[in-house]
């Protein structure tokens, strides 16, 4: 959190440099840190920001060491020592980047303590939580939050409650994308406090419990509150964007910067303070996919605009422009220096230029994120010049002093031509003094933000989800104005601080009162712990009839009413109100007691503002505007204007084509007859659906600029300011009062807006109005669990006797059981309260009941299981011996094979009668793709040649012609891979296919047909072994140059994955330390979330923190990291890639492959070879299920699964979208962040199940049936304590993976598809070709045939190739490339 000057940029003091700090702790930390210093930085400063970086141990005490090439050793740096000064004294090599090898460093060393006293000291500056002190009072408090604000620990809990302390400095050790995932689905107080963590566990409990959220910020002006909202919308956009990014976050990113432009400004409190309240609701679907957003906004302080206190500036975005405006910009809206302007020169500016032209570039960015068009910028930002022209428009008398004279000349001219508006129209209604001009530029402004926010929540809007009433869960963030007390306090102040009033209010309701109501109604012992009552000062504001803004009201309505009758009334009214009295000191000013102290109102002016509404003269004079935008911001009805635009431009067109009819005719080039046989009317009324703009103009309704036009009859009057405020907050309370709450709030450092400074006094003053003690003493006492007893039985049933009812008795009894200690829990009248230890325990001891439960299952099933396998065995033996005794010998056996030789006489391939038996060439191995490619067209070849020969197939025939194509298909799946396979294993394969084909009724084609292949094949292997004699140079040469080539090309270092990630909020490099503005392009690991400049790419030395280290190898290949497994020539572990290669060969025709569990002794006996030796083994010996249960457990025993624990909720929401097209999206979304051995060994693991898929008419293994089987084993659930958990999850988690296999299944044949009809074209040109060959001159036949052919195949190998290509660079198709083996 910070409040930075100005734009909102961190102030430096003296020179920073970059240090890194490395770390000789012994928990796995980085090597080192980088942090920026500063000249005042302390060694205990130093100490803090590593020790966050790094995410040690916070309890535990470190020093900081030098260490000198000199030989003096290790020095150790005191608390108050400035590091920056020692680095200066560095050699000029070592002071700007230095490693350890120079010798010159910095080292992080936990500090062994012996002294008990230092420990206990050290704890007590600790405390994470408020509500583990021994007493609690203002003091200690006070002394708890100093001294972790100066341990740069500005985050406090009290339970569920967060206090954060603004340091008026950027902390950028504390935002960076890592904390986003540190905190990610972690308990709350597990972790050092953090106001992500309030963000994650808001995220959780909206998606556990189904229930709308609501994060409440407040505190004083200047305590940080808009930050802080800037931080929970990144982070919460952060944990959607792990679901599924849609690129509607950065719609919602973007627009948090326009706002600040457009409605924060500098005061004497606060250099970015909000001069409007807005409650930014973000829309999520039951999955957790962000869907849209709304923001309302409240009150924007108009005044500013014209006149402010001295110490104070106007909107940021006036400065914005006239610093960064280029010199065309700067001509075109007639742009001047701040001083020029009236509107700007009440404040000296001490701001650098510079950092005001960064900020604008950056506010330009920001608006093209919520989608702005460079024409409606530039619009925008004429009105913005014509406000600060309006303010230099002048009035004199003239000489016969009857009429008042406007000018300068000059000043309207360039008002005419910014507004577009005629000069003597621009006169003629400027001749109303002084108050009208600044009223036209208050009522302009305003009328622009209102219309800024209006489109920003139309670009936000999710036009689908309103049309089908889509149902969706919310988290609103509300950043209200904080409390105020300036020198001067108006009608602005008043309904600020009103509003806090109310919120306070709504706080104390929820923390205080309802909580202990429900103690007390259930009749448990309880002390009541009073809190503070506002409840008087409310009504003194708002009753009706009788309140201040009531009373203010009914004297605006007044003529002939004053300042001085206004304050008359409120004295009659309220002046034995303890809460209201006249000011003794000032004039014309009355006093309220609010909850944070007396405030003294000026009542000057109060029944201007509270009747300030756009006047008649101005909305007529902007209507007649040549410029449309103009129209929009001084529309009553903005839907009316979008269709009536729609409509005219309709009746423009027509009438253009209408002139263009005429001319045609008249210059006799015939007539244009119109064509409007379409229904034109459907057509216009299509294009004036402006439904979604009205949902978004009602939902900002409250707030909007009035307009008041001139009507005769009217008689009712515009609603006022104060009438419409309340209205506007009345509606704000409802929405929040529907959702659960969760707090924080912020405190003020300091009044002087100095940076790290801890102002004592004024902490305990907002201590003492917020009522943080009392907070505090009620969380510690109070009970964090609560459950009515039908709940409790239901929830922890497996801890209850069978039978047990939801009595009060049983809940006793089982509390004694455990042993509880009785001031831990109390048992009310209907509910059950227990504190937050007790409730894990209990949670603790039910999955370990369960999980017992579950074991006895298993073992029950499992004897069963074997028990009946036994019997079957049992039975198959005694079959075997009954047939044993009673089977004659094999000369007793008539001769039934003896026309066997005949019974094929219409064969008319080439004899293959001999025996079957394999050749020595088959013994070779595939190592080259580009001998299966060969072999691909070899055997497509010979297909084509036998069906151009035969026109009638025998069955012989028929069978290898099926066979043939279908075994290329198998084939052109192992393109991608790195072939090492036997043709005999094709041979195999083959035989299996052709056994399979032939079924029962034609085994006696068996033989024949695999002869006949084997001699087919005998060919392919003989002419291939002669090509690689006459080429062998040539083939290794190619291997070389691929390899290097490979080698040049790393896809990112170190095994990061990076992508171009845009700051919306300022952090930091990981890298260099320094900083990353908002709005600003970095590149960011999708993984760990490193973040950095693209210039530091080159600087990373540390591996992806959720990779494992390459160099590591271990002797197993079960139950270890498939990183481990891995490595740039073996994409795939080998274990795997040799079972799946197996099954692919022998396997796939098997009835229920992977549903059908083969022997446990043979299963075990293969573990042990492929744990120790995986080369040797013979697969060939064992049977196909004991294979395919060996690739089940292998993944099952991996410590993180394929599809990894981290990325495991992303994939179940993915599930959850409503859109088939939009789940595969998110799902494959999720597939590219996994580290490249789990993407490459999924990869393949998705296309052997897609090849099993293909086959289920034999194996009758469908998507679904193989996403039951194998979902439990590549994706898990990462919480194996609560067993309930992953039984909730099955449905989600079958899903995914069968909608991988589906998909991939559907590109698969797809492809093949297109493959099949490239080579079905080239089988029809070449016959074509061959038939033309007898009547064409042979060597121009030859020509032709080869540039057919050649054209063909290469045609042909883009198809057959593309699919090799990686998809991880083909990401905007569709995601079609998800497996190199099937794109």
């Amino acid at each position: 959190m910070s409040t930075t000057g100005g734009a909102g940029a961190p102030q430096q003091h003296g020179e920073s440099r970059v240090v890194q700090i490395y770390c000789t702790l012994p928990q796995g930390a980085a090597a080192y840190c980088p942090l920026q210093l500063s000249a005042l930085d302390t060694s205990r400063t130093v100490v803090c920001k590593a020790v966050i970086t790094l995410g040690l141990d916070s309890s535990q005490t470190y020093n900081l060491l030098e260490v000198r090439k000199s030989g003096r050793g290790e020095t150790l740096l005191e608390a108050g020592e400035r590091p920056l000064q020692r680095v200066l004294l560095w050699p000029p090599e070592a002071q700007k980047w230095h490693p350890q090898t120079q010798g010159y460093y910095f080292i992080l060393q936990q500090k062994q303590s012996n002294s008990g006293f230092n420990q206990d000291e050290s704890r007590r500056e600790d405390y994470d939580d408020l509500c583990s002190l021994q007493t609690v009072t203002d003091e200690s408090i006070l002394e708890v939050l100093r001294q972790r604000f100066y341990r740069l620990k500005i985050y406090t809990y009290a339970r569920n409650i967060l206090i954060a302390i603004n340091p008026n400095r950027f902390l950028p050790v504390y935002y960076n994308p890592k904390y986003v995932q540190m905190y990610e689905k972690q308990p709350l107080g597990k972790l050092s406090p953090h106001i992500f963590a309030i963000a994650d566990v808001a995220f959780r409990t909206m998606l556990k419990r189904q229930v709308n959220q609501c994060i409440l910020i407040s505190g004083e002006s200047g305590s940080g509150k808009t930050e802080s909202s800037s931080y929970l919308i990144h982070c919460l956009t952060a944990l959607s964007q792990k679901k599924y990014s849609s690129g509607l976050e950065r719609t919602i990113l973007g627009a948090g910067p326009v706002l600040e432009a457009f409605g924060n400004a500098k005061t004497s409190d606060n250099n970015n303070s909000s001069r409007f309240g807005k409650f930014i609701q973000l829309n999520y679907l039951e999955s957790g996919i962000i869907r849209g957003a709304v923001i309302e906004k409240y009150l924007l302080e108009k005044c500013r605009l014209v006149s402010r206190d001295k110490t104070e500036r106007n909107y940021h975005v006036f400065y914005y422009l006239l610093a960064g405006a280029s010199k065309e910009e700067q001509e075109e809206f007639h742009l001047l220096n701040p001083q020029d302007y009236l509107y700007l020169k009440q404040v000296e500016d001490n701001d650098e230029e510079e950092k005001l032209g960064q900020e604008y570039k950056r506010l330009h960015q920001a608006m093209e994120m919520v989608g702005f068009l460079a024409s409606t910028k530039k619009h925008i930002f004429s009105i913005l010049s014509a406000i600060l022209h309006l303010g230099n428009v002048t009035y004199k008398l003239s000489e016969n002093s009857q009429a008042l004279e406007v000018g300068p000349a000059e000043v309207l001219t360039t008002l005419s031509d910014l507004l577009k508006v005629g000069s003597s129209v621009m006169y003629t209604k400027l001749c109303y003094a002084t108050q009208l001009r600044d009223s036209m530029a208050k009522c302009l402004y305003s009328a622009l933000f209102d219309w800024i926010v209006l489109h920003i929540n139309h670009a936000m809007l999710n036009r689908r989800d309103m049309e089908e009433s889509v149902s969706c869960l919310s988290i609103g963030v509300l950043d209200m104005f904080g409390f105020e007390n300036l020198h001067t306090n108006s009608f602005e102040q008043l309904c600020i601080n009103y509003t806090n009033e109310k919120l306070l209010h709504y706080i104390n309701q929820n923390i205080f009162k309802l909580e202990q109501d429900d103690y007390v109604s259930e009749g448990i012992t309880w002390q009541y712990i009073d809190c503070t009552d506002n409840s008087g000062c409310i009504q003194l504001l708002g009753r009706k009839s009788t309140g201040l803004f009531d009373l203010l009201d009914r004297e605006s309505n007044l003529p002939q009413a004053t300042d001085e009758t206004l304050l008359e009334k409120l004295k009659q009214q309220h002046q034995n109100n303890p809460f209201f009295e006249l000011s003794q000191t000032i004039r014309l000013a009355f006093t309220i007691q609010h909850f944070a102290g007396k405030v003294n109102y000026h009542i000057k002016d109060f029944r201007e503002k509270n009747t300030e509404h756009m006047r008649p003269e101005v909305i007529s004079l902007l209507r007649s505007s040549e410029r449309s935008f103009l129209h929009h911001l001084v529309a009553s009805s903005p839907a009316a204007l979008f269709r009536w635009g729609i409509l005219r431009a309709t009746i423009r067109i027509l009438t253009v084509f209408k002139n263009m009819a005429r001319h045609r005719a008249e210059f006799g080039w015939g007539s244009m007859t119109l064509d409007f046989s379409f229904d034109l009317g459907r057509m216009v009324l299509n294009l004036m659906d402006s439904r979604s703009l009205q949902h978004v103009v009602d939902l900002t309704a409250h707030d909007r600029t009035s307009k008041s036009v001139f009507q005769p009859f009217q008689r009712t009057r515009p609603p006022t300011i104060s009438t419409q405020f309340q209205a506007s907050l009345s509606k704000l309370m409802e929405t929040i009062e529907k959702a659960e709450p969760f707090f924080i709030f912020c405190v003020r450092s300091n009044a002087e807006k100095r940076e790290l400074h801890f102002d004592g006094e004024l902490v305990l003053k907002q201590i003492k109005c917020t009522g943080i003690v009392q907070m505090v003493n009620l969380q510690k006492s109070g009970y964090s669990a609560k459950y009515t007893f039908a709940e409790f039985v239901k929830k922890f049933r497996m801890l209850f006797p069978k039978g047990a009812t939801a009595s009060p008795a049983q809940i006793t009894g089982l509390f004694e059981r455990m042993e509880l200690n009785k001031t831990t829990y109390q048992i009310g009248k209907t509910k059950v309260f227990l504190k937050k230890k007790e409730r894990q325990l209990l949670q603790d001891t039910y999955n370990k009941e369960v999980m017992d439960h579950i074991i006895i299952l298993q073992r029950w099933f499992r004897a069963c299981l074997i028990r009946l396998h036994f019997l079957q065995k049992r039975d198959a033996t005694r079959i075997i011996q009954v047939e044993l005794e009673y089977t004659p010998h094999p000369y007793q056996m008539p001769n039934q094979n003896i026309t066997k030789a005949n019974r094929n006489p219409t064969i008319r391939i080439s004899r293959a009668t001999r025996a079957l038996e394999w050749n020595a060439s088959l013994d070779r191995e595939i190592t080259d793709p580009k001998e299966l490619r060969q072999l691909d067209e070899f055997l497509g070849n010979q297909v084509n040649e036998l069906q151009s020969r035969i026109k009638k197939l025998s069955p012989t025939e028929s069978i290898f012609l099926t066979s043939t194509m279908q075994f290329r298909e198998t084939i052109k799946s192992m393109y991608s891979v790195q072939p090492q396979i036997a043709y005999k294993d094709l041979m195999k394969g083959y035989h299996n296919k052709v056994n399979t084909l032939a079924g029962p009724t034609q085994q006696a084609e068996v033989s024949l047909v695999v002869n006949l292949f084997q001699s087919v094949l005998d060919g392919f292997i003989r002419a291939e072994l002669k090509r690689m004699e006459n080429e062998p140079a040539k083939v290794n040469a190619t291997k070389v140059t691929k390899k290097r080539k490979k080698e040049k090309s790393p896809d990112s270092p170190l095994d990061h994955l990076f992508s171009t990630y845009q700051v919306n909020i300022m952090q930091s490099c990981d890298i260099c330390g320094s900083y990353i503005w908002g709005m600003e392009k970095a590149h960011m690991c999708s993984v760990c979330k490193l973040i950095c400049h693209k210039k530091c790419l080159g600087k990373i030395t540390t591996d992806c923190s959720t990779r494992c280290d390459g160099s590591v190898r271990g002797s197993l290949h079960f139950g270890v990291q498939v990183c481990v497994l891995t490595s740039n020539a073996n994409p795939v572990p080998k274990v795997v890639e040799l079972l799946l290669l197996h099954v692919e060969l022998n396997g796939l025709y098997t009835e229920g492959i992977y549903r059908k569990s083969g022997s446990a002794c043979q299963a075990r006996e293969l573990h042990q070879i492929l744990e120790t030796n995986p080369e040797s083994v013979c697969l060939d010996s064992y049977p196909i299920h004991t294979i395919t249960g060996l690739v089940k457990r292998w993944l099952r025993e991996l410590p993180d699964p394929l599809m990894t624990f981290s990325l495991y909720s992303d994939f179940l929401h993915a599930t959850e979208l409503p859109e088939k097209a939009e789940r595969i999206r998110a799902i494959y979304q999720k597939i590219d962040e996994l580290p490249p051995a789990n993407y490459n060994t999924l990869e393949r693991l998705i296309f052997h199940l897609v090849r099993v898929a293909k086959e289920e008419e034999h194996n009758k293994m469908s998507a679904g049936s193989l996403a039951i089987v194998f979902a439990p084993c590549v994706l898990r659930s990462p919480d194996a304590e609560d067993p309930f958990l992953s039984m909730k999850d099955v449905s989600k988690t079958t899903l995914c993976v069968e909608t991988l296999i589906s998909e991939q299944f559907r590109r698969y044949k797809e492809k093949m598809q297109n493959i099949e009809k490239l080579e079905h074209a080239e089988a029809m040109a070449v016959n074509q070709l061959k038939l033309k060959r007898q009547n064409t001159v042979r060597g121009i036949y030859k020509s032709g045939l080869y540039v057919c052919q050649s054209g063909l195949y290469m045609a042909k190998m883009h198809y057959a190739s593309s699919h090799h290509r990686p998809y991880k660079g083909e990401k905007h198709e569709m995601y079609v490339k998800f497996s190199p083996r099937l794109s």
